[in-house]
């Protein structure tokens, strides 16, 4: 039986490529196409059963309130805790386990954070491209992707279902 690990390797280097060739014929499929992705490379994680205490919680920026005068790209921890957004409960959260958490403004940001923590799991909030990118770039690190919700529209004001984030933090051991 092949193990899970290659599997995801071989969805994440070959099935994905493919899939977004036929995004670019197909631009209204594009997102559909990254949450199977993010779907397959969940489920595989999980079917591969790793428990660490070494977690990374990945964020983006999207999920800071526009209207906050602070930015948190640097030090997330100079949040003023307001509560006008979900940031104060994903630090709640991470301080609970204690996990690395960051904020990442894109792709670049995020590997080199990566590169930098050097995880053994990562629990990853993002939208399906930079999520679905994401889990190809870190291969064979692995990743639960949860996509932010956008309600007005991408990179603005997103949300997460913190619900989500907690299980896949339990998953990974982070309990």
């Amino acid at each position: 039986m092949i193990p899970h690990k290659i599997i995801r390797g071989i969805v994440l280097r070959i099935f994905y490529p493919f899939l977004m060739f036929l995004g670019a014929f197909f631009k209204s499929k594009k997102e559909g196409f990254q949450r199977i992705i993010i779907d397959m490379n969940n489920r595989l994680v999980r079917a591969e059963g790793l428990r660490t205490k070494k977690i990374l919680l990945l964020l983006p920026h999207c999920l800071q309130i526009n209207e906050c005068d602070i930015r948190l790209t640097h030090n997330i921890y100079n949040c003023e805790r307001c509560g006008r957004c979900e940031i104060r409960d994903l630090i709640e959260i991470a301080d609970e386990h204690k996990l690395n958490l960051f904020v990442a403004t894109g792709g670049t940001i995020a590997r080199k954070i990566v590169k930098e923590i050097r995880p053994e799991a990562i629990v990853a909030v993002a939208c399906e491209r930079d999520l679905s990118s994401g889990l190809v770039d870190t291969y064979p690190i692995p990743i639960i992707g949860i996509s932010n919700e956008r309600p007005y529209g991408p990179c603005f004001n997103t949300i997460v279902d913190l619900k989500k984030v907690k299980e896949a933090i339990h998953f990974f051991g982070g309990a």
